[in-house]
């Protein structure tokens, strides 16, 4: 669309999410590659300006909106109940109660409040890093005694370890494409730690562990911090909020902030587990759960981090050897070089699990 369409759409989904004002401007939200995201701007009776996010989702990554919408709803009015005075995601509602709408060519959007604020895709201070903890162990707690098991499974067995290792397992018997034969050293080494990788969902899918509200993509740039005091304000991008453990979010959010290197580093010599990063996210974190989580669950968050990453290596040498077409890839094996940055991880965190035990166990105290 050019920008005359785009502000014609924009303005029929202002009037159906019944935003007070006049239209005055928009701009292009480039984070994110899935959905398209505006900040809209309106102008109030009295000349004051007031902004606003706006959202077409994707519904063909995203094939079942409405409960994904559902699901946010649900959340983000618990969150907003508990956390008063406090920056909170607030999406709006049309005039049927509905927190999304249908524009004249059947593309679904969202509206929610703007929030002035810096995001992180990485980052090397460690007051960040304790900060994105905290934000997400605040979201464990804010949402401690809501009953996630109401929520809809939005993508199902999304952390389901053990169906993942099968699925791997299968397609490698299959071996599709005769790839096996790259990465029959990546195969044996998940084999060998396929027991203890999946040891957590097996408990989780027995009923042994707490069923959550699980965030499912808790790396640091889904938090919005304070341009100045780079405190934590809110936690965002709720798109695949679920029932599922609060212990693989934490495993996930410091795979991705503790890892010395990229996702798809080529030189696995440059993959470690930063304890120092893994600490202070650590400490941010049990400062906001220690009342809610469980000992059983605290006794495995190291576990879980393993695990995941684990998970995430499988499902991207699945990928490889079924023929790249989940994960986008930049060029060939691309996917065999994500497996094994995160096998390289896996191990670096095994060779210091007992030091992150303690440094967990110190947190907690």
């Amino acid at each position: 669309m050019n920008d005359f369409e785009t502000t014609k759409v924009l303005e029929e989904i202002g009037k159906k999410f019944r935003l007070p004002g006049q239209f005055y401007a928009f701009s292009v939200v480039k984070n994110g590659n899935i959905n398209a995201t505006y900040k809209v701007t309106f102008e109030n009776e009295d000349g004051s300006l007031k902004a606003y996010i706006f959202q077409r989702i994707n519904t063909f990554v995203f094939k079942n909106p409405v409960e994904i919408m559902e699901n946010i709803d649900r959340v983000t009015t618990h969150i907003r109940q508990k956390s008063a005075n406090k920056p909170a995601l607030h999406y709006h509602h049309t005039a049927e109660g509905l927190n999304y709408c249908y524009d004249g060519e059947s593309n679904f959007w969202r509206v929610m409040n703007y929030i002035d604020s810096v995001t992180f895709d990485t980052s090397d201070d460690l007051y960040v890093v304790a900060s994105t903890g905290e934000a997400f162990g605040q979201f464990v707690m804010q949402l401690s005694d809501f009953d996630g098991s109401i929520l809809h499974e939005t993508i199902p067995d999304f952390h389901n370890t053990g169906k993942r290792l099968e699925q791997l397992f299968k397609d490698e018997e299959a071996d599709p494409l005769g790839r096996v034969a790259d990465c029959a050293s990546e195969l044996n080494y998940i084999r060998s730690v396929s027991g203890m990788a999946r040891r957590l969902s097996d408990r989780f899918l027995a009923g042994e562990l707490p069923v959550r509200v699980t965030h499912n993509d808790t790396k640091s740039n889904n938090v919005l911090f304070d341009k100045d005091t780079k405190r934590p304000l809110v936690v965002i991008d709720l798109d695949t909020v679920m029932p599922g453990m609060a212990i693989y979010d934490f495993g996930d959010a410091v795979r991705f902030i503790a890892n010395t290197s990229a996702e798809d580093e080529p030189d696995t010599r440059r993959v470690f587990f930063d304890t120092a990063k893994f600490r202070a996210f650590c400490k941010g974190y049990m400062g906001q759960v220690k009342g809610s989580l469980t000992e059983d669950e605290i006794n495995n968050l190291v576990l879980a981090t393993f695990s995941i990453t684990i998970e995430l290596a499988a499902r991207f040498l699945d990928d490889y050897i079924t023929g790249d077409a989940y994960f986008k890839v930049l060029y060939p094996g691309h996917n065999l070089v994500r497996t094994r940055c995160q096998l390289a991880l896996a191990r670096d965190i095994m060779r210091k699990f007992d030091e992150l035990t303690w440094i967990v166990n110190e947190a907690a105290k």
